[in-house]
C-alpha cells in the first residue's frame, strides 16, 4: 500500500522545488484568474492579494446561482467594480461598495441601468492582483489592483469632449441594505458605512476613498451613494480605498498601512502583491515535459493560486474585528479570518495548508477557537463574523485533528478540546438523535445518511484530539472522551446495507424504500448513494470487510465509475463533472479514486486520478467542472499533480500516486 507520512511528503515538495525550472519567467505569468468565470466555477477575475480582505473585481450580475462570485464569463456588460467577493461558493453575498467611471449621469436615483457599460473579452486582462478593462460605453480604461486590505482604482478617461468625468458610488448593490452611510470631506475623500443582508444577514463594512484629484461636486443619494463629479480638464482618476468592520478610521488605518498617505503609485501597490503572489506560488514548483507543459503549468499554477483567495484576513492593521457577537474584538497574537468552507475544504484545501502555510493554519485554529468564545460553536461555515450553517457536520473537526497531528500544536488543545465535545452536542441538525441512537433516522431529520456518515467521521476527530491528549497527559477523562467518541466514529455502519452494499436511509428502525442508489433526493447532501457509499475515510480497514474483502471493494468502485451517468429523482445544480456515478464537481466523491490503494491496487489509483485531471480541469474560463468551493476544487487538483492526497484528514497518512509533471 503507497501510504506515506507528512514528513515524507513534505520532503518530496523540497525535492520537486529544488528541481524546478520556467525559463527564467515568473510563476504569476502562468496564472489565469479568469478559469473557472465560465460554467459553474463561480471564481471571479479580478484583484486580491494572497488571503487578502479586498477583493476589487467586476460584477456583471448580482443573481442567479451563476451570479455567486458576482461575475460570469458568458455576460457582456459591467455593473461597477466592488470591493468584497466570494470564490466558487453556491450562494450570493459580498459585493460591497460598487465604483463605476461614468461621462453622464443625470438621474436623481441609483440606477444600475444608466451607469452599466457593455465591454469586451477582447479587451480585458486579468493576473494575481491585477484586473484591466475598457469599459465601451464611456470609453474609460479600467485598471484594479489590490494589497491586503486596500484596493486602487485607475480610471483613464480616454475622450471627454469638454465633459467632466464622474464615478458612481452605489451602497445598494446587490445585498439587501439594512443602513447606510456615506460622507465628504469637502476636498477629496468620501467615507462612510454599509449594513447589509444576504447570506451573512447582518454584515457591517466601513469604508474610506481618498481620490487623486480634488471634487469639484459631490452629489449624494441620498444615505445609500453619489455621484462624485472632478473637474472637465482630468483624464484620469486614481482612487485609494480601504475597508474595515470595525470603523471609518480602521478602514483608512488598513489602506494606510500599505499606501501612504498622498500617494497614489498604482504600480508600486501592484508589484508589492505580484511579489507575494509569486512568493506563495514558489512555495510548490513544478515543471512540465513536450508541447503541453505550458498548458499543464498554466492549469496547475492557477489552481495553486486559487488556493490562497479564503480565507480571508479579518482582522485590521491593530488587530481588531467585529466579531460573532457583533462586539469588536481584538486579536492579539494571531490574525482573525473568515470565509470558512468546511464541509468543502477540509478535504483538501486545509490539509494543503499544513504543508505549505503551516503558520496560516496555526491562525485558522485560533481564528476557529475566537469563534467559539464570541459565538458559542466551532464555525460551520462562517462569513464576516456570521454563522451560516451552511451545509452538514461540524467539520472544523478534521481541520483541528490533521494540524495537530501534522505538528502544528501550538495553541491550547485542552480548550479547542472542550469546544470540539461542546459543539458536536448541540441540539441541532440532528445530533441529538444521532447520539441517542448512533444513527440520524430519516423520519426525524433530512439528509439523514450524509448526516450520520459525517458526525461519524468527525467524531473521530475528536477522538484523536483526545487521544493526543491522553498520551501527553495521562488524564483518565481524555481516555473517556477517546472511548466515546471512537464508539460515535463506528456508527456508519448503521446506515450501511449489505444486500446492496451502499449507504441507505434509516426509517423507523427500517431501511428506507423504495431505494435507488441513483436518485438525488432528501436523504443525502448534494449528492446521491453512490456518491456517499463510500464515506468511512475513519475506517476504510472495517468498510471493505463489511464490502466482502478487497477485490468486491475494487469491484464496487468499479462500478460506481462504469455506471449510468444519469441520475434520478430531484435536479441538483452540484452534481458535475459525471464519471459514471462519480461527480467530480461536488465534495463527496473527491477521495474516492484513492481508495483502490487502500484495497491492493494503485494502478487503479492512478489511472482514475489522472482521467480525472486530464478531464476534468483546463486552463481556459470553463476548465472547472463544478464549484471551486473557496478553493477545494482546485486543492484536489494541487495535490493529485504532484501525486499525494489525504484521504483521511486527522491521521498522517497520504496516498501516493505518479505526479502529473515530469523532470528532465
Amino acid at each position: 500500500m503507497k501510504r506515506y507520512t507528512l514528513l515524507f511528503c513534505i520532503a518530496l515538495i523540497a525535492i520537486m522545488s529544488g528541481a524546478c525550472s520556467h525559463s527564467g519567467g515568473r510563476l504569476v505569468d502562468y496564472v489565469n484568474p479568469f478559469v473557472g468565470t465560465d460554467a459553474h466555477g463561480h471564481t471571479f477575475p479580478g484583484a486580491t492579494a494572497p488571503f487578502g480582505m479586498v477583493q476589487l473585481s467586476p460584477d456583471t450580475r448580482v443573481d442567479t446561482w451563476d451570479g455567486c462570485s458576482g461575475y460570469h464569463y458568458s455576460d457582456s456588460v459591467i455593473l461597477g467594480f466592488s470591493h468584497t467577493h466570494l470564490s466558487g461558493t453556491g450562494c450570493l453575498d459580498y459585493g460591497d461598495v460598487l465604483m463605476m467611471p461614468v461621462m453622464e449621469y443625470n438621474a436623481d436615483t441609483l440606477n444600475r441601468l444608466l451607469y452599466q457599460s457593455e465591454f469586451s473579452h477582447q479587451n480585458e486582462k486579468a493576473a494575481p492582483g491585477y484586473y484591466k478593462v475598457l469599459l465601451d460605453r464611456w470609453n474609460v480604461l479600467v485598471r484594479l489592483a489590490a494589497g491586503d486590505r486596500c484596493g486602487m482604482h485607475v480610471y483613464d478617461y480616454k475622450s471627454l469632449n469638454g465633459r467632466n468625468p464622474k464615478i458612481i458610488i452605489d451602497l445598494e448593490h446587490r445585498d439587501e441594505l439594512l443602513d447606510s452611510q456615506i460622507e465628504f470631506d469637502g476636498n477629496n475623500t468620501v467615507y462612510g458605512s454599509r449594513r447589509s443582508k444576504s447570506w451573512n444577514e447582518d454584515q457591517m463594512l466601513y469604508f474610506y476613498i481618498q481620490f487623486s484629484q480634488p471634487v469639484e461636486n459631490f452629489k449624494p443619494f441620498g444615505k445609500n451613494g453619489a455621484l462624485v463629479v472632478f473637474s472637465d480638464d482630468l483624464t484620469q482618476i486614481i482612487s485609494k480605498v480601504g475597508i474595515s468592520s470595525v470603523s471609518v478610521e480602521n478602514a483608512k488605518a488598513n489602506m494606510e498601512s500599505e499606501i501612504a498617505p498622498d500617494n497614489f503609485d498604482f504600480n508600486a501597490l501592484l508589484n508589492t502583491t505580484q511579489e507575494k503572489w509569486e512568493k506563495f506560488l514558489s512555495k510548490i514548483d513544478v515543471r512540465g515535459n513536450g508541447h503541453e507543459s505550458k498548458e499543464k503549468l498554466r492549469t496547475f499554477y492557477t489552481a495553486l493560486y486559487h488556493t490562497a483567495i479564503a480565507p480571508n484576513i479579518y482582522s485590521d492593521v491593530d488587530g481588531r474585528y467585529r466579531g460573532m457577537d457583533k462586539q469588536i474584538h481584538k486579536s492579539e497574537d494571531f490574525d482573525r479570518y473568515t470565509v470558512f468552507s468546511l464541509w468543502d475544504t477540509f478535504r483538501s484545501l486545509h490539509p494543503l495548508f499544513t504543508i505549505i502555510e503551516r503558520e496560516r493554519t496555526l491562525d485558522f485554529i485560533k481564528s476557529f477557537m475566537s469563534i467559539y468564545d464570541e459565538g458559542g460553536k466551532l464555525p460551520i461555515w462562517e462569513l464576516a463574523g456570521y454563522e451560516t450553517n451552511c451545509m452538514i457536520g461540524y467539520n472544523a473537526m478534521p481541520v483541528i485533528a490533521d494540524a495537530l497531528v501534522k505538528g502544528i500544536d501550538d495553541f491550547d488543545v485542552a480548550k479547542i478540546l472542550d469546544q470540539m465535545v461542546a459543539s458536536s452536542n448541540k441540539d441541532e441538525f440532528g445530533i441529538r438523535y444521532y447520539r441517542q441512537r448512533y444513527v440520524v433516522p430519516a423520519e426525524k431529520e433530512h439528509e439523514s445518511v450524509s448526516k450520520t456518515l459525517e458526525y461519524a467521521f468527525d467524531d473521530w476527530c475528536i477522538a484523536v484530539v483526545a487521544d493526543y491528549l491522553y498520551k501527553k497527559t495521562a488524564e483518565p477523562k481524555y481516555l473517556a472522551i477517546y472511548e466515546e467518541y471512537m464508539k460515535y466514529s463506528a456508527s456508519y455502519v448503521n446506515v450501511f446495507d449489505p444486500s446492496t452494499g451502499c449507504m441507505r436511509p434509516v426509517v423507523s428502525g427500517a431501511w428506507f424504500k423504495p431505494f435507488d442508489p441513483r436518485e438525488v433526493n432528501n436523504h443525502y447532501t448534494e449528492a446521491n448513494s453512490w456518491q456517499y457509499s463510500f464515506f468511512a475515510p475513519q475506517d476504510i480497514t472495517g468498510h471493505i470487510a463489511l464490502l466482502g474483502g478487497e477485490n468486491a471493494y475494487c469491484d464496487k468502485i468499479d462500478s460506481l465509475f462504469a455506471a449510468s451517468s444519469k441520475t434520478k429523482g430531484r435536479t441538483q445544480v452540484d452534481i458535475t463533472g459525471l464519471i459514471g456515478q462519480y461527480a467530480h464537481g461536488n465534495e463527496p466523491s473527491h477521495h474516492i479514486a484513492y481508495l483502490y490503494t487502500y484495497a491492493g491496487r494503485p494502478w487503479r489509483t492512478y489511472e482514475m486520478v489522472r482521467e480525472i485531471l486530464e478531464t476534468q480541469y483546463t486552463d481556459k474560463p470553463d476548465g472547472l467542472c463544478g464549484n471551486d468551493d473557496c478553493g477545494q476544487m482546485s486543492a484536489w487538483y494541487v495535490l493529485s499533480a504532484i501525486g499525494i492526497y489525504p484521504v483521511t484528514p486527522g491521521s498522517e497518512d497520504f496516498v501516493l500516486t505518479s505526479p502529473l509533471f515530469t523532470h528532465n
